[in-house]
Parts: structure tokens; sequence; C-alpha cells
């Protein structure tokens, strides 16, 4: 007996072992959440660098994914309408899409699952953050807002532990009653999740349908005869970080539930629906000339073929298929619920609809005065004129759609919003889509190229690979927005433009595929590491690591559980490592986990790599994978590592972050080591929160860090012993990738709901230059400038930022002479702590534009003068 229990008691004094080094971390509670935004507004509003100029630089011609639309009843002719991104904020335009404005750009969350407006007020919009659509890229939100005047002020009303919500009903008699149906916590278990309701606009929230703590309601309707009459769509499922959401055998509490109270009292209406474990997410909809009429989109899960083997048929992204389920199914009810009747046939069309993730979907619309027209969103948007039974495809818009408006008064005038963008039908058929001014392209990263100029590459979700030009021409603080154009890879594809042919390129595909191209041929070579036959499968992340060897153009390294090792440019391959997963059995599903997900080589040592899993595992080898270490110790459990970034400035220096986003942990965690990993320092210090994706050193200041996080971008000019948000002018969105170029020194951010933009990084050089100083004043490198004198069509020339910094805020004056020491121009302003600029048109007092030649700029406060040359230069074409 006593050896039987020896190799248990080994095995669990190992675990706890493994667990007293590593700390386990929870997921975030909602009063945490809620003090960290305040610190995060509290630092932005004493930033250093409140005024930094970010350019938004494309793309212009594609749009990103949207979850909702309202809209107002015109007045006048044209339709004031609402969309709200699923991660770039909400955004409203007053002429049809001519214009777009942002009305919500900065929050505790810009991720949105729905929005509602008031029908006695529709000035009032009430908004649900965090989008319920589950997606690989989908993110948290943080509760329900609300705006009185168009979206211009908004105000926080709760429930921020949410963090998904899927609709919002306001009641027609009562502004003061709303309805909400929150999916919960995307990736844990908990009880904030069901039907909530406030009687008093929001102050106070009361849940008034709960099943249990994996149930969440997805879809809300109410009868428009009877606001106290409401139909609930619950759906159990589970996620984990190797599953899609889904419905297990033995879940029994996904169905419809109907109050007529107003939520005292519920009675569950699944008769006639399909078994309760075959229920995936359903949406609902009714008829507002016909309120008994409802139709159910269901996602079914009975199996149409049981002998379907998991290594006989894969998905689109060529991952195993869990066999083909009947999937779309659309069910009506004419009795008010009590009884469903499916009404769509089954056939390739349905099957096809949504394929075997309908719960991306679950929207069903009814036309408001034909009950028999029916719309299903799907991969496609689809139409049924006869009752639910057929369906065919309408417009010709970007796939996956999530959302409807259909005008009562004028029911062929459609408004959509799907995967890219938003579109428009005045006749019920055709759609006119509008993007241009709609940036809401959600990238994963973003490589750069050598090239004069230097373009962008970055993946897209839903819209593959494309790349862009970033043109200084103009000068460094013009860069314009740029259509941009497809390139090899996919929507999850990681690129690397050989430093020294900017012709090469590599693009690392999702779940492990590599293609290695001649972008001015267009030739591709598929370049994948071989798997040995009857060796296991490699597994490869949505975006799995690729990188060139800093030592060596030729030599490339590619991560899955191992690591891989190019001599040639990918014609030969050698593993390198032993799986560096925990390859844990019961974490193996239908997405590739427990893979690498961060690879760095020593830009100082060849052969000195690091390597981080999606399962929280760090190892380091200082022989080019002869012998890897583990370096966790004292790390948190299990915690995803997002980056790895070995120093250009000290051999054993590495930079670490870590992600717990798929843990509902939204703390940030960043980390330094100067001994190659053997202890780890924590330099999160006061950065208060989230999720962070990304760290940069700066190619030519060792002490400037750059982090990305789901909150925007931060800098820190003393390795991490003090964090400020590099704010300026760039919504708060989730930031997944930066670059800097080193010939240029221009930063370029990828972000995920708002394209990229860009910024000059000399400017972050200077104020940490000044900062170290202990200057009171200082005027900043002032950018090339060109006299507009005598060019008629620069008579409304941009003129000149001259940036300084201050140590303190104060009043300053700044004033232009020329040689002989007049003064041509002044200004006084009140400068705020740390980067400032002051905007001069490049004229005298007379309004006339100076000529070339040198100029004193020069600026003044209580106790500091301070004051620098400039040249103008004359304009000469090129």
């Amino acid at each position: 007996m006593i050896r039987q229990l020896l190799p248990i008691f080994i095995c669990l004094l190992f675990l706890s072992g493994q667990l007293m080094a590593q700390q386990i971390i929870e997921k975030t509670p909602a009063k945490e959440r809620e003090k960290w935004y305040g610190e995060f507004v509290v630092m932005k509003k004493t930033s250093d660098y409140k005024q930094l100029p970010w350019q938004f630089i494309g793309p212009t011609n594609i749009s990103g994914r949207m979850t909702d639309v309202e809209v107002v009843q015109p007045k006048g002719k044209n339709y004031t309408i609402y969309v709200a991104g699923a991660s770039g904020g909400i955004w409203k335009t007053e002429n049809e899409g001519v214009t777009w404005i942002p009305v919500f750009e900065h929050g505790m969350s810009t991720a949105f699952g729905d929005i509602a407006l008031d029908p006695q007020n529709q000035e009032t919009i009430w908004a649900g953050t965090g989008e319920a659509n589950i997606f690989r890229s989908s993110n948290a939100g943080a509760g329900i807002y609300v705006s009185k005047d168009g979206g211009k002020n908004w105000t926080h009303k709760g429930l921020t532990n949410t963090n998904t919500i899927a609709r919002i009903l306001v009641d027609p008699n009562n502004s003061e009653v709303v309805y909400v149906a929150a999916g919960g916590n995307e990736w844990t278990n908990d009880k904030e999740r069901g039907v909530y309701k406030t009687t008093d606009g929001g102050t106070n929230w009361k849940k008034i349908l709960y099943v249990d703590e994996m149930t969440g309601a997805y879809d809300l309707v109410m009868d428009p005869n009877d606001p106290n009459t409401i139909y609930a769509s619950m759906w159990q499922r589970i996620r984990k970080k190797w599953n899609d959401p889904r419905t297990e055998a033995d879940y029994k509490n996904t169905g419809l539930y109907k109050t007529m109270d107003g939520g005292r009292n519920w009675k569950e209406i699944n008769t006639g629906l399909p078994q309760p474990n075959q229920r995936g997410r359903i949406g609902i909809d009714l008829c507002r000339a016909q309120p008994n009429t409802l139709y159910a989109f269901v996602d079914n899960y009975e199996k149409l073929a049981e002998d379907h083997s998991l290594n006989e048929e894969e998905d689109a992204y060529g991952r195993p298929s869990s066999g083909r389920i009947k999937g779309a199914t659309v069910y009506r009810s004419d009795d008010a619920g009590e009884n469903w009747s499916q009404v769509s046939e089954q056939n390739e069309y349905m099957e096809g609809m949504s394929g075997t993730y309908g719960w991306v979907f679950g929207q069903v619309r009814v036309d408001p005065v034909n009950p028999d027209k029916v719309y299903a969103m799907g991969l496609f948007l689809n139409v049924s004129e006869d009752g639910g039974k057929t369906y065919r495809r309408i417009g010709n818009m970007h796939m996956d759609h999530h959302g409807l408006w259909i005008d009562p008064a004028n029911t062929n005038y459609l408004v959509n919003v799907n995967d890219g963008g938003m579109a428009i039908s005045y006749d019920g058929e055709n759609f006119r889509t509008f993007y241009d001014n709609l940036p809401l392209v959600q990238f994963y990263n973003v490589g750069m190229d050598n090239s004069n100029p230097f373009h962008v590459y970055g993946s897209i979700q839903d819209h593959f690979s494309y790349r862009g030009v970033v043109d200084l021409h103009r000068g460094r603080d013009r860069i314009p927005a740029v259509e941009f154009e497809s390139t090899p890879g996919g929507e999850g594809s990681i690129h690397v433009v050989n430093p020294k042919n900017p012709d090469i390129m590599y693009s690392a595909g999702f779940y492990g595929t590599i293609t290695r191209s001649v972008l001015s041929t267009g030739e591709s070579k598929e370049i994948m590491p071989p798997v040995p036959e009857g060796v296991d499968k490699l597994r490869g992340q949505w975006l799995a690591p690729f990188i060139l060897s800093p030592h060596n153009t030729g030599i490339i390294y590619h991560g899955t559980q191992f690591v891989h090792r190019s001599m040639d440019e990918g014609e030969t391959w050698e593993r390198i490592s032993r799986d560096l997963t925990y390859n844990e059995p019961d974490k193996k599903g239908d997405i590739p986990y427990q893979t690498i997900f961060t690879i760095s080589e020593s830009p100082l040592k060849f052969g000195v790599l690091y390597a981080g899993t999606d399962d929280g595992r760090v190892w380091m080898t200082l022989n080019s994978g002869e012998k890897w270490e583990e370096i966790n110790k004292g790390l948190p459990y299990h915690k995803w590592i997002s980056h790895m970034e070995a120093s250009r400035y000290a051999p054993g220096r590495v930079y670490m972050t870590q992600n717990g986003k798929r843990d509902d942990d939204f703390a940030a965690y960043i980390w330094k080591s100067d001994d190659y990993g053997k202890t780890w320092e924590s330099i999160q210090n006061n950065l208060p929160y989230g999720p962070v994706n990304v760290i940069r050193e700066d190619p030519k200041n060792e002490n400037i860090l750059y982090v990305g996080t789901d909150y925007g971008v931060f800098v820190s000019s003393n390795q991490g012993e003090s964090w400020q948000t590099l704010v300026g002018d760039l919504p708060t969105t989730y930031v997944h990738d930066i670059n800097i170029h080193q010939r240029d020194d221009i930063a370029v951010i990828a972000t995920h709901g708002r394209g990229m933009w860009a910024l000059d990084v000399r400017i972050m050089r200077e104020v940490a230059q000044a900062t170290a100083e202990d200057a009171v004043a200082k005027i900043l490198e002032i950018p090339e400038v060109y006299s507009p004198r005598g060019r008629r069509y620069w008579r409304n020339a941009p003129g000149l930022k001259i940036p300084f910094y201050l140590k303190n805020g104060e009043t300053v004056t700044t004033m232009v002479s020329n040689t002989d020491g007049k003064i041509i121009f002044s200004e006084d302003q009140n400068a705020g702590k740390g980067l400032n600029y002051v905007n001069w048109n490049l004229q005298n007092h007379d309004k006339e534009f100076v000529e070339a030649g040198e100029y004193i700029i020069k600026i003044a406060g209580r106790g500091f003068e301070e004051e620098k040359k400039l040249e103008v230069k004359e304009f000469r074409r090129r």
C-alpha cells in the first residue's frame, strides 16, 4: 500500500512545489477594475504626453466588425444612424454614412455588444459593452453606459462584471425601465449573467432571470403592445482556451423564457424546439404588426451524420471538425411562444448559413408589417418571404452579419452591419457599403520593410493581410492616411520582410502555416516544417510566432509546440527543442493550445533564444537549443506569455509580458530580467490596468520601453520604474502590436478595432533627455519647414508646430524673431507639464508668409528663457 501511494505523494509534492514557485491569479473583481480605471483616467490627465500627435495612417478602404446598428426615425430627409464596433467604440452619422464621427472612444471598455435608443427620447442612447459573439478576438466589456445628448457625454451605469452584453430593451412607456441581457464572463463561470432590470434609469439593477453560472442571456424581445411581456433567450455554454464556445451533451439549460409581468415571473417556452443538449445560441424576434408571431434562429447541434471521424473532416481553418450538425435552423410560433415548429428546410443551404460556428451570429429580424418575411444573419444576409421556409441571399456585402435595422415606416429601407462595415438598402435588395470614414479595422500585428518610403504589413480579422505605405515626404507630422493593398497572408498571419531585400516576405499563417513570397512576381512557396510519419501533428497558434535571426537573414525560427529552425530560408528545417508546453491531454480541443506564442533571439549573441507558451511556460537556451532551461519561477501560473523581447543593450536582459484576459484577469503583467530569466522583477509598477500584449525596447535609447495594452500605449523612460500613457489624441483602444522603424524613427501600432497609427518616437527620446537633465524648460527638435511665400495654393499651409517641454505647467510666451531681432510672431498659452506645442502659421504680424532664412524661437516663463535657431527653407520642386 505504501508503495502504491508513494508515486501519488511525489506527484502531489511536485505539483505543490510548482504552484508555490508560481502565483495563481484569479479573475478580476468589478471593484478592482473600476479602481484601476480611475487610476488610468488620472494617469491620462497627468501624462507628459497629453498633446502627443498620433497620426492615423489607415487603411481608408477597409472597415471592421460591427455588432449592432440603431437608427433615429427621420424628421427630415436623412436618417441619423449609430453603429457599435466590436472593439472600435460607437460612431454616428447624420447624413446616412457620408461622414461619421466617433461618439464613444474612451471608457472602461470600447468593445460593444448592443446599443438601444430610448423610444421616448432618441437622443438617449444605452450602450452595452462586451461583444457577445464570443469570437477569438472578442473583448470583455465593463457594463452599461448611457448618453442623454446624442453621444456627446456618457455616464457609466454599473453592471461592470457582466463582461458581455447582448441586448438592451427600453420600455417605450417609461424611460426609467431598462432590461439587459448579460452573457457573463467569456472564459470563466460566474453569477454575473442573466437578465437584469432597472426601474430608476440605471442607478440600481435587479437580476430578474438567472439560471446558473454557465447560462447567460443572449437575446430579448418585447411585445410592442405590452411592454411587460418579454421573451428571453438563455444559452448554456462553456469556452476554454482550447475550445470554441460549445454546447455539451449533458447541458440542459439553453432555451427560451417568457414573462408577462415585467420579469417577476418567468416560464420556459421550448415546446417544439430541439432537445436541450442540442440547442446552441438562439436569436429571437417578433412581428410588430402581429406580435404573437415569433421566430427563433437556433444553432442546432443535432448531428446529421454520426459516422464522421474527427480525422476525416476539417473546418475552414484546417482544424478537425466535430462532424456535421444541422446548424442554422429556424422555428416559428404563432401563439406567442407556447408552441414552436421548425419551418426552415433541412438542406445544404441552411447547413452553410452559419456553418459549425453559429454562436458567432444568433441574429434574426422579422419584417415589422409582414409576419412571413424574416431575415436570418449568418455568413451572409438571408431573407425568407414564405414564413421562414426557404431563404436566399441578398446584397453583395462583406461576410459575417451581426445586425439589421428595418424602418417600420418603409420596410425596404434596411441598415445592415457586418464584419466589413455598414451597408444601406433603399429597395430591400441592393446595398451600398460605407467604410471610408469608419476606421474599425482589427489588426493583429504590424510588420515593416526597409523600402523608401517604407511599408507596414498586418493581418486583419476577417479581411486577410494588407500592406500600406508610410509616406514622410510631406513631413513627419503629416503622414497621410492611405488605402492598403492586399499582400500574401491570411487573417491571422505574421509578416516578416527580409531587411536586406524588401522583395522577399514571409507570411506565417494561422495555426502554423508559412509561405515565402517574392512580392514583385507574386511567386510563393509553402515552407512549413515537415511532420515525419507516425509523429504527432504540429500545434500552431492562430498567430504562430515566426522571426528572422538578427544575425543572419537566412536563418529563421518558427514556433509550434516545438521551436523549429531553418538555416536556408525555410528550405529545410530542424527541431531545436522538445515540446515546451505542459502538453496536458485534457487541454486539447478544436483550437490549438499548448503552443509556443512568442520567440526572441538576443541581438547580441547568436543562439541565445527565449520562448514563451500560451499555457504559461517560459524557456531559455544559451546554445541554439542544445539545452533549454525553464525560467518561470515566481511568475503567475498558466498565464499566457504574450511577448518576449531580448535586449539589444545587455546580454542577459530580457523583457516579458503576460496576458490574463483568457482567465478574465485584467491585471497588467510586465517583467524584466538581467540574468537570462533566472530571476524576474515586476516592472508593472504604476501601470494600473489592462491585459498587456507587447513590449518593445526603443532601438536608440536603452532606458525607453513601450508597451501595448488593451487600453493603449504606455512608455517608460527608466526601464519600467515608472510609466506614462502616450494618450495624445489616440482613442482608448486595443493595441496588439508595436513596431519601430529603425531608420526612420517612426513607431506604428496595430490596434484591434481602430486601424494603424503612427508616431515620431524622437519626441519621446527628447522628453526623456529633458527629464534626465531635470530641465525646467526646453525647446525640442523642430521639424523641417519650408516657406510658403509666393505659392498661391499654400494660402492654407499647415504651418509649424513648435514642440517644447516644461517641468511644471504654467503660462508661457512663445516668440519668433528674425535675425535683426524683430519679433514677427508671439503667443501666450497656458502650457501643461511635459510635452507642449505652439502653432505658428509661418506668417508675420502683417499676415504675410515669412521668407526663407534663419529665425530665433524663444519661450519664456517664470524664471526661465529658452531659445533655439530655426531655418525656414526655400521650397523647391522635386
